[in-house]
């Protein structure tokens, strides 16, 4: 078992706490937060790419429980619509996982950017969406957009990952009708489960840098709590601000490198 600690410096284990930290707060507020850890545990003197990946869900899952609980404690979001989103979730993020393996991201990069961009668009351009709860599907139906949401965005989440929690609050503000606060919340339960899905896929091969990982989610733990209590208490409104400026940031990183890999 590698701890990950044989050879790292104090002031890369500081980065790696204050990453942790930072993207447990923004990713229990509008997702993404993987924008801020990942790039942190590539630091990690030695570490793989697959370890870098495979750590950073490990300790993503600490505090994605922790702002899903905190979410249900002041929020109550209904669990007959989560919890089968997050099954399905969980069952697409190891077969993105299996993929990702096998296949470079980069094939999908140029897709995602576009995704996002029109993401921002839609929401920019409609100031009030996702003010209010007004669900746009009934019965069965309701149920099947969800599971569907769920499919593709924990797929997604297994094999690339940053912004997972973004695609998800939108999916479930702009298909289903869910304000901010009530998809960020119901977010938190499938985006907990689509992290637990690719880690079923990660263990055996050994991949997790046990010491990292946990100093790592405890870090996620903190920023979570404190970042799933400041959406309660701010609303929809912060909520929609916080994912503007973290799509844009998603857009940024995510074009340079497409840029980078295709015409640097």
């Amino acid at each position: 078992m590698i701890s990950g600690f044989e050879s790292i410096q104090l002031t890369t284990i500081i980065l790696i706490v204050v990453a942790g930290f930072a993207a447990g707060w923004v990713d229990a507020v509008v997702g993404g937060g993987g924008l801020l850890q990942l790039p942190a545990m590539l630091l990690v003197p030695g570490i793989t790419p697959v370890q870098a990946l495979a750590t950073n869900k490990m300790g993503s899952i600490f505090g994605t429980t922790t702002s899903a609980v905190t979410y249900y404690g002041r929020v109550k979001p209904d669990l007959r619509t989560a919890v089968p989103m997050a099954v399905i979730a969980l069952a697409g993020s190891f077969a993105g996982a299996v993929l990702a393996a096998n296949l470079p991201a980069s094939v999908f990069k140029p897709i995602i950017v576009v995704a996002l961009v029109v993401v921002a668009l839609f929401t920019a351009l409609k100031p009030n969406v996702g003010d209010i709860t007004v669900l746009r599907h009934d019965g069965r139906t309701h149920y099947v957009v969800a599971c569907l949401i769920g499919a593709v965005i924990g797929f997604y989440d297994g094999l690339i990952g940053p912004g997972t929690g973004s695609f998800l609050i939108i999916a479930l503000v702009s298909a289903m009708g869910y304000a901010f606060l009530e998809a960020s919340a119901k977010a938190k339960i499938v985006n907990m489960a689509t992290n637990a899905g690719a880690l079923l896929f990660f263990l055996p091969h050994g991949s997790i840098l046990w010491g990292v990982g946990l100093l790592l989610g405890l870090a996620n733990m903190a920023g979570g709590y404190l970042g799933a209590r400041t959406a309660v208490k701010q609303g929809s409104r912060f909520i929609r601000v916080v994912f503007l400026l973290v799509v844009g940031a998603l857009i940024i990183k995510l074009g340079l490198d497409v840029w980078q890999e295709n015409f640097a």
